[in-house]
């Protein structure tokens, strides 16, 4: 974070303030981390900070220290409307345009608050008055101890708030295996340790816990896997029966795309994943190399995120959207073959 940035964020924390953090909906490791590790601190300086999510979030990361101080506006909407009513600074974690929020953004556009932006997506729109970006970054979990550091108060940083930093982070950059991931990242990371943070603990509360309807439904999805050799390319689908069938609950399905992408000789991963109540087709695209997924989530599926992890999604049919995918690769396949 520049100075000036810094300098504007210190004046606007000069005073005791109630303050609301919102991550994105369907919140991953690093948004609950960024959003819980950034509150529990600005806590510590004397404020009175509240975290908001727009949806709920998976049972594998309910363990998470302050995760019971959560609104989560799809539950408990008037309370969630009532504190951003009240409160006159706003901290958005983990995205970049307002459209991350799904019906929470309503809520925020109307809102007289000042806005301060943490996040490490493209493109970041103009909303905030302060905005520290950096898409360099492994998460957003990283910068903001990168913004503790830039308020010089990183004698702040206790067993809670490294602990939510270290999920993160961990879950953010593939347990430390993604190009993301700096040695600025593992030093860091190596602070977080030392402040209390056991990666041990995190990483068994966060990967070890699956069920036994999750392991199944994973079979499921690998028997699904589609291999497109001329395109170095690889999809799964599940359709919403395959879901029910498996008791399917949100986060189920995280990291399945990775199995396609580890596949030798991938470079574009996908997962196709139906959901009948929003009516959409949800896609997850993991890629290699430099080969664009934000680009492609943008240009064709409403999406966008990094340049090898991104999302995006469409309203037809999981059929047609599969034809339509497999359609549109020829116009990516230079790209695909030279992506090393």
């Amino acid at each position: 974070m520049n100075e000036k940035t810094a300098d504007l964020v210190k004046g606007l924390l000069s005073k005791p303030r109630k303050i609301v953090v919102i991550g994105h909906k369907n919140p991953d490791g690093d948004a609950l981390g960024s959003c819980l590790g950034l509150s529990l601190f600005l806590n510590s300086l004397g404020h009175l900070s509240t975290v908001i999510m727009p949806n709920d979030f998976p049972e594998f990361l309910k363990w998470m220290p302050g995760v019971d101080d959560i609104v989560v506006f799809e539950r408990e909407t008037k309370t969630a409307t009532e504190l951003i009513e009240q409160t006159d600074l706003i901290f958005t974690l983990d995205f970049n345009s307002l459209d991350r929020v799904g019906n929470l953004q309503p809520y925020l556009e109307k809102s007289d608050a000042k806005f301060v932006m943490i996040d490490h997506h493209q493109q970041p729109a103009d909303y905030a008055i302060a905005t520290f970006s950096d898409v360099a970054m492994s998460s957003t979990s990283e910068m903001v101890f990168h913004f503790m550091a830039a308020l010089g108060r990183t004698d702040k940083l206790s067993k809670e708030i490294a602990t939510n930093l270290y999920t993160g982070i961990m879950t953010d950059t593939g347990s430390f295996q993604f190009s993301s991931t700096t040695p600025t990242t593992h030093r860091i990371v190596a602070k977080l340790i030392e402040a209390g943070a056991e990666g041990a603990v995190i990483h068994q509360n966060v990967f070890n816990t699956n069920s036994p309807e999750r392991m199944k439904l994973l079979g499921v999805a690998l028997n699904n896997l589609n291999i497109l050799e001329e395109y170095n390319t690889a999809y799964i689908t599940l359709t919403q029966k395959e879901l029910d069938d498996h008791n399917f609950k949100k986060g189920d399905t995280e990291g399945f795309v990775n199995y396609a992408l580890s596949v030798k000789g991938i470079v574009l991963a996908a997962i196709f994943i139906e959901n009948k109540k929003e009516e959409i087709i949800k896609i997850s695209f993991r890629s290699k190399g430099d080969f664009s997924v934000n680009d492609l989530a943008r240009n064709h599926y409403s999406g966008g995120g990094h340049i090898n992890a991104a999302g995006g999604k469409s309203s037809q049919s999981l059929n047609k959207t599969i034809r339509e995918f497999i359609t549109i690769l020829p116009r990516y396949k230079n790209e695909l073959a030279h992506a090393f």
